[in-house]
């Protein structure tokens, strides 16, 4: 059987630190947080944890305090290794300035960024620039924005209205 020569099976924590030795310097952070949870599940105590990070990753892997804190999480429940999604800072880019945009091109298929920026001074020149090849799907073509990846039928409309 093939497959159970490929597994690796881990019945203590030594295995696993010599597995983990070979793995990589910088360690992404949920797999930090997947021995952490592996280990806790071990009942091995946050300070062992953390001893074990540090022979096996290095110091600057994780302090002794988060170590800590993801064990306490573990233990109140918590499954999910990754990153809870957190709210950055609000975008200015909605569907009514998208709209606004796309009017003006339409306008004027021969416009450069830099005259959007006057016509939408409160925004700036790269949102400007996001919006019109990554939201709209324009691209430049022989001094003129046009859509990327559209029918015929829509290309023909569309230089029509020029």
């Amino acid at each position: 059987m093939p497959l159970q020569q490929d597994c690796v099976v881990f019945t203590g924590v030594s295995e696993l630190s010599k597995c983990l030795r070979r793995m990589c310097d910088y360690p992404a952070d949920c797999e930090v947080r997947s021995v952490i949870r592996f280990l806790n599940a071990k009942n091995v105590k946050p300070d062992e944890i953390h001893r074990e990070l540090v022979e096996i990753y290095g110091e600057n892997v994780m302090t002794d305090g988060m170590v800590r804190k993801w064990v306490r999480q573990f233990n109140d429940g918590r499954t999910n290794v990754h990153d809870e999604a957190r709210s950055g800072r609000p975008s200015v880019v909605n569907d009514g300035l998208v709209g606004k945009v796309n009017k003006k091109i339409r306008e004027n298929s021969r416009f450069a960024i830099r005259m959007l920026c006057y016509e939408f001074p409160q925004i700036s020149k790269t949102v400007l620039q996001e919006i019109v090849t990554n939201r709209l799907n324009y691209h430049k073509l022989c001094s003129r924005w046009v859509r990327k990846c559209l029918r015929m039928s829509t290309k023909r409309r569309d230089l029509a209205v020029l």
